[in-house]
């Protein structure tokens, strides 16, 4: 075996050297986005509508070339080029997910990898490079914030609970959008962050529910195992355990139950 290939079902030391190269990765893609985003770029709109810079494009360029060059056997399932090689085993990249706030100057946006093995993601990566906030989990071992172990809120009633989404009118053209309203309803308090944020706010106890919907696979993989390491419960909005359906919910594990019900009406 060469000193770069790990075999591709990891242990708990081929996990450690995962976790670290992604690191690298999102670090590298960050200083990319970062040039862009201090000294301008141009902004091409996609068929979908959503914008696309430069930035992103050189970002996820970076993080393959970097992780190729440790993982040759791993493919790829990025938001700029699309899937590559390996689909068993194979990261899963947004360079600039938030790019409607990257564009707007907003320093909400982050760079999103993850690894997912046969179906399981692995390793999680989040990083704010304008922040320098950096979110990391590995299955099995803990969410972590700038190092910092992270947990779940314990609150157990929707009347104290935070809601935080995404833009309104994805939801309002949605068929979710009754059941959204009962749970805005329910709920103490909402805020509309958006993106990355919204799920980072749950694993680290500051919000209690996180739901969206027009989600792709990259705006959700690290957040999924993130949520879970740190004691919360990451679904579809039917309840299932995908980032394949476009629709996420991501809460506390304490509330998940009820509001499915309410997402669903069921109550």
């Amino acid at each position: 075996m060469s000193t770069t290939s790990l075999p591709l079902s990891c242990g708990e030391a081929a996990l450690d050297r995962v976790l670290k190269v992604a690191i690298e990765a999102a670090r590298a893609a960050g200083e990319v986005a970062l040039k862009y985003y201090r000294d301008g770029f141009q902004v091409t709109i996609k068929p979908d509508r959503s914008p696309v810079t430069q930035a992103d494009q050189e970002a996820e360029r970076a993080i393959i070339e970097i992780l190729r060059s440790a993982f040759p056997d791993y493919g790829f399932l990025g938001e700029e080029f699309g899937a590559q090689g390996n689909r068993e085993v194979h990261w899963i990249i947004d360079p600039i997910d938030g790019t409607r706030n990257f564009v707007r100057r907003i320093p909400i946006w982050a760079v999103l990898i993850a690894l997912e093995e046969h179906g399981e993601i692995t390793i999680g990566v989040v990083l704010n490079p304008v922040t320098g906030d950096l979110y990391t989990a590995r299955r099995g071992q803990g969410a972590f914030a700038n190092g910092e172990p992270i947990r779940v809120s314990a609150i157990s009633r929707l009347q104290d609970a935070l809601l935080v989404h995404a833009s309104l009118n994805l939801v309002h053209k949605s068929q979710h959008w009754e059941g959204f309203v009962r749970l805005a309803e329910a709920t103490g308090m909402q805020r509309g962050f958006g993106d990355y944020l919204d799920y980072v706010l749950v694993a680290e106890g500051k919000a209690e529910i996180a739901a969206e919907v027009d989600l792709k696979p990259w705006d959700l993989a690290p957040m999924k195992i993130l949520v879970e390491e740190a004691g919360g419960t990451f679904t579809d909005f039917s309840g299932a355990p995908t980032i394949y359906s476009g629709t996420a919910l991501a809460t506390n594990g304490a509330l998940h139950d009820q509001v499915l019900a309410l997402l669903n009406g069921r109550w």
